[in-house]
């Protein structure tokens, strides 16, 4: 069990500093659910079955949806404020070809 407990420290270890370096943020907040489910067997390992339950449960499971539907709510709003950018240019260029 000390063999299994170490690998799964070194996982944990890895999925934390992974986390920190990691340029994409979808990459970002997979990483974080790979955390909270090796942290979930941890609990497991461990002999505690509800923290594991609810480690799972909250941390690879509500608070990843949660952070997918803010990235997308973030993507959204970039691509509203590029989206005015191009139609404030264009009619800077429509005024400019009309003087």
């Amino acid at each position: 069990m000390t063999v299994v407990m170490l690998i799964l420290l070194g996982f944990l270890v890895v999925c934390a500093i992974a986390t920190s370096f990691a340029k994409n943020l979808l990459n970002t907040i997979l990483i974080f659910m790979s955390y909270s489910l090796i942290m979930s067997v941890i609990w497991m390992v461990l002999e505690s079955p509800d923290l594991a339950i609810t480690e799972a449960a909250v941390g690879a499971g509500v608070t990843t949806v949660l952070f997918l539907i803010t990235l997308k709510k973030i993507k959204s709003i970039i691509e509203e404020e590029d989206d005015d950018e191009e139609d404030s240019e264009e009619e800077v260029n429509e005024q400019t070809s009309e003087k």
